[in-house]
């Protein structure tokens, strides 16, 4: 599922989303992170930026890469130390939008 406004931005400025794109696919490439893993990674940060979009795009797109519900519920609650319980609350409840989702696998 793309988001609409994120497809709009491909509609109004395709040249400036292809280099987005590209570049996000070099930054992935650079390191040896398994997809698995670099979306597990994308997914805390997301989390623990308080980026609410990128949280439910990147729990999808992890989802996609094999990880499990579990996983990303994981990954929410052991941010918890880092940036404190009502921020991992939120953060939790963000995943479980996507993994709640009637549509989730």
């Amino acid at each position: 599922m793309i988001p609409k406004r994120y497809q709009r931005m491909h509609d109004e400025h395709p040249e400036l989303m292809r280099a987005y794109e590209s570049f996000g696919k070099a930054a992935k490439e650079a390191g040896p992170l398994s997809e698995r893993e670099a979306a597990l990674v994308k997914l805390a940060i997301s989390l623990g930026a308080g980026l609410e979009g990128a949280a439910h795009s990147h729990c999808r797109k992890a989802l996609e890469a094999g990880c499990t519900a579990d996983d990303l519920r994981h990954v929410a609650l052991i941010s918890a130390p880092t940036i404190g319980f009502p921020t991992m609350m939120r953060a939790k409840s963000w995943v479980e939008d996507v993994v709640d989702a009637p549509d989730a696998d």
